[in-house]
């Protein structure tokens, strides 16, 4: 048994020991990421553990071999990435995707730095806590409401109370709860200023409604 806990306790059972570890923790997250088809999945998420566990075994390697600071290597990860986890973000019009597959590229990449470090406990818990976000949270946020915030600036003719009327009755028909509305004169332009929700997210429908009725000069989103 003394032979045993010998050979346990070398140095080079103990980096093999948290490489399979770093796959195995990285591999989850995932293989969670790859069920939802996202572009890193499995196997890059276990090669970015597998990388933040080596960098760590490297440096604890080069600390004990050549007496340098090891916090060095896992700095110098922590910056490049940024480049890799920049790879999996898309913009498609005005959407962006794949921020939430960087960011779990950054977590286990955190996550192989404990391992390396020989911190396990907290790898571990990292691990679950990271995939109860992915796996359930969206089911969270699906039941809390969503809603755009909208700010409208409207030019008029003039101040009429009819045409305000008629703008509150458009926003409340597409689901605007109305926050705020002031009326002033900038620059000798008779505005009003609307501040609203916007629950059903319709707004890119609102602007050419409203510019088509009667004493309105322009509308501008901001």
């Amino acid at each position: 048994m003394e032979f045993i806990a010998e050979l346990f306790n070398t140095f080079e059972i103990q980096s093999i020991c948290k490489l399979l570890i770093g796959i195995f923790l990285a591999g989850i997250i995932g293989l969670e990421r790859s069920s939802w088809s996202k572009p890193a999945g499995f196997r890059t998420h276990a090669l970015v553990g597998l990388s933040a566990v080596l960098v760590m075994i490297c440096g604890e390697y080069m600390a004990k071999r050549y007496d340098i600071d090891p916090s060095r290597f896992p700095a110098q990860l922590l910056s490049g990435i940024g480049f890799l986890g920049a790879g999996t973000i898309l913009r498609d019009g005005f959407n962006v995707k794949g921020l939430t597959s960087a960011s779990t590229l950054l977590a286990v990449t955190c996550i192989g730095l404990c391992i390396g470090a020989g911190y396990y406990l907290c790898a571990i818990i990292a691990t679950a806590i990271v995939y109860v976000i992915l796996s359930y949270f969206h089911l969270i946020s699906d039941k809390v409401e969503h809603y755009n915030n909208i700010e409208l600036d409207i030019v008029l003719n003039e101040h009429k109370k009819e045409t305000i009327d008629i703008i509150k009755n458009t926003l409340i028909k597409k689901e605007i709860e109305i926050i705020e509305i002031d009326m002033f004169t900038y620059q000798d332009d008779k505005k009003i200023r609307i501040v609203g929700k916007d629950k059903k997210m319709c707004e890119h429908s609102l602007v050419p409604e409203l510019i088509e009725l009667d004493n309105v000069i322009s509308v501008h989103q901001m």
